[in-house]
């Protein structure tokens, strides 16, 4: 919304402050005048006297002004109306002493019309015009009264009097439209101070990294999100690109922005995918560059293919789950004829087989759509922990001692979905069974609880050959395995899972070996 425009009331006090100083440089030219040598062919003795005794009431009066302008009273527009007053009537009585019209002192009446049409706003501009042209008249009057042997005829007077009345009416229509112009610059600054401010807040919101050098590589303009990609707290314009990241300054000095191809950048242990915009045709005119974490985009790409498939899969799942159903039911039929051969077996459970991973690859990815539906309870994660365990070795036949439990309290409770936590840990325990394992050796799966900093922390750790670390970025993506026979959706929807109830689930390797999946709970 645009911000209204409004204005002091004129005259201001720095206004007056200016009138007064001018003033004071004219009181010093007069005197400068009245004091040459060369007025005095010009002026007797007598009016010398005379104009010095003026000269000295007007430097009195100055000072007085002075001291009303510094505090401030009376009103301003009052101080301007005396001022003006004071000037017409000393500017004439300076110009009668100087000989009257033809000295050229008459001039300054003009100038003094001018300031009061400046400072009153036009207001009372014509009667200020009136009084000096009334002054310049009397003054011809007296003069002629006098005999004064320079005494001009009232034609010049009168010219001089139509002179204070057009400069009144020029000063008022020159102050007019400079009044209009700055109400006009007033406006459409507010309008670009509105802009601005939409701007920065359109640009702050969003989410790409923006990023704007000039020609010389210096900052001009840094969104919140180009902070957060770069991991800068602050930063200042103007400041060279290379106190911000030096890695992105040489990149930039060195490559080639005149062709929109985006590059892949690692700074601060992190792959930034930039994409430079020229501001003009060379780099004089600057530069936008568009940041954005290469694993954020990769994620959001990974997001819309799995949202499609999910959507996909859902709406054909029935067509696909019941002919396979037919399938697998005809092949365990036909599996009970006594007379087939050994390669037809073999047949049949490449059959059974295969149809048991199209339901399992079916089923994951339906969890895909279904993994928002949270509903959240306070579980006694001990209790719960040692449920999981005896249900788990008893589904997959194992020995107890194959699923051990190290719990540092029994009391510690956490707020999770249970079927989201059972799916969970299901993923990762079974996972620790494929993977977890050395040649010849029992597997074994470790459930560690501990507590730290207020926070419960619970690792799933196996003493199998451990993850490559080649490899330990790509584990939690979709459809990543190592298994012939595997979806490679576990540890992405346990992942998914996991951030869907507040849970960070990452990574490490266990000591001495194999490896461990540490799930740190909200507190």
């Amino acid at each position: 919304m645009m911000s209204p425009v409004t204005f002091s009331q004129h005259p201001t006090w720095g206004a007056l402050r200016w009138l007064f100083v001018f003033r004071c440089l004219i009181l010093l030219g007069l005197i400068w005048v009245f004091s040459s040598p060369f007025m005095a062919p010009v002026i007797d003795k007598g009016n010398v006297r005379i104009s010095w005794f003026i000269l000295q009431c007007y430097s009195l009066l100055m000072l007085l002004g002075g001291l009303s302008l510094f505090r401030q009273r009376p009103q301003r527009v009052r101080q301007v109306q005396i001022a003006i007053f004071i000037d017409i009537v000393v500017y004439t009585l300076l110009m009668h002493t100087a000989g009257g019209i033809a000295s050229g002192l008459g001039m300054l009446l003009a100038v003094a019309v001018a300031a009061a049409a400046l400072m009153m706003e036009g207001r009372l501009s014509l009667l200020f015009a009136a009084i000096a042209s009334l002054a310049v008249i009397a003054q011809q009057s007296y003069s002629v009264l006098q005999n004064q042997p320079l005494a001009t005829t009232f034609t010049q007077a009168g010219l001089l009097g139509l002179l204070f009345f057009t400069v009144a009416v020029m000063a008022h229509v020159l102050y007019r439209r400079v009044r209009s112009a700055e109400a006009l610059a007033a406006r459409r600054k507010v309008d670009i101070d509105d802009l601005s401010k939409l701007n920065d807040f359109i640009i702050h919101s969003i989410h790409t990294g923006i990023l704007v050098v000039d020609g010389e590589r210096r900052l001009r303009l840094l969104n919140q999100a180009a902070l957060d990609v770069l991991e800068v707290k602050q930063f200042r314009r103007g400041v060279a690109l290379a106190a911000l990241s030096p890695e992105l300054d040489r990149w930039l000095a060195r490559s080639n922005v005149s062709t929109p191809t985006d590059w892949l950048l690692h700074c601060n242990r992190r792959e930034i995918r930039v994409s430079p915009k020229p501001l003009g045709v060379d780099r004089a005119n600057g530069i936008i560059l568009y940041l954005r974490d290469n694993q954020e985009v990769m994620k959001e790409a990974q997001q819309i293919k799995l949202a499609a498939l999910g959507t996909l899969t859902a709406s054909i799942a029935h067509n696909i789950r019941n002919p396979l159903s037919a399938m697998t039911h005809a092949s365990q039929l036909l599996a009970e004829n006594p007379a087939l051969t050994d390669d037809d077996r073999h047949l049949l459970d490449i059959i059974r087989r295969n149809g048991a991973r199209i339901e399992d690859t079916v089923h994951s990815v339906l969890q895909l759509s279904r993994r928002h539906q949270r509903e959240p309870a306070q579980l006694v994660l001990a209790t719960w922990l040692e449920e999981f365990a005896a249900e788990f070795c008893e589904r997959h036949d194992l020995d107890p001692a194959t699923l051990q439990l190290r719990l540092h309290s029994t009391a510690v409770t956490v707020n999770v979905d249970p079927r989201h936590l059972h799916q969970i840990i299901a993923n990762l325990c079974e996972n620790a069974l494929i993977h977890g394992q050395r040649s010849g050796q029992s597997p074994l799966i470790i459930l560690r609880s501990t507590g730290i900093a207020g926070t419960v922390q619970l690792a799933v750790c196996d003493v199998g050959a451990g993850i490559a670390p080649a490899v330990v970025n790509e584990i939690f993506n979709p459809f990543y395995t190592t298994k012939t026979n595997g979806t490679g959706l576990g540890l992405y929807i346990a992942r998914e899972l996991a951030e869907t109830n507040g849970i960070s689930l990452t990574y490490t390797p266990h000591e001495p070996r194999g490896s461990c999946f540490l799930l740190v709970f909200a507190g």
